[in-house]
């Protein structure tokens, strides 16, 4: 499976921007899309994952009511709006793949990456 995450870029606080996640190569039959970030000098941070199905989606508290992730099946893409965008969402954002995941809400709280994009920057200016 090869992940493409695009989109990240520069903006001022306040703005948005829209990242895109691409799979192609093997499918799965039950898996889920998660994003995580990792900015300069801390841990790689989970903050949203969407089921296989696109109906269940999880937040992590640092994002939640600024971020929406969404997924397009024709086109294999998972996207992650963000909104109301601050200094402190600046970082290397990821998409990944939990090959496993039921997609239940337990299970998306619980996401484990098995295949990883190659990060795209975002850059919040205040």
């Amino acid at each position: 499976v090869q992940l493409q995450a695009s989109g990240g870029g520069l903006v001022q606080a306040g703005g948005s921007l829209r990242l895109s996640c691409v799979a192609s190569g093997r499918t799965f039959s039950r898996y889920a899309v998660g994003w995580f970030r990792q900015a300069i000098g801390k841990e790689r941070e989970f903050i949203a994952a969407i089921s296989w199905s696109g109906l269940r989606v999880y937040y992590e508290d640092s994002v939640k009511g600024r971020f929406t992730i969404s997924s397009d099946n024709n086109k294999n893409t998972v996207y992650l709006q963000m909104s109301s965008l601050k200094p402190e969402d600046t970082a290397v954002y990821y998409c990944a793949i939990d090959r496993e995941n039921s997609g239940t809400p337990g299970s998306l709280v619980k996401f484990e990456a098995d295949y990883w994009g190659q990060g795209t920057q975002v850059t919040v200016s205040s």
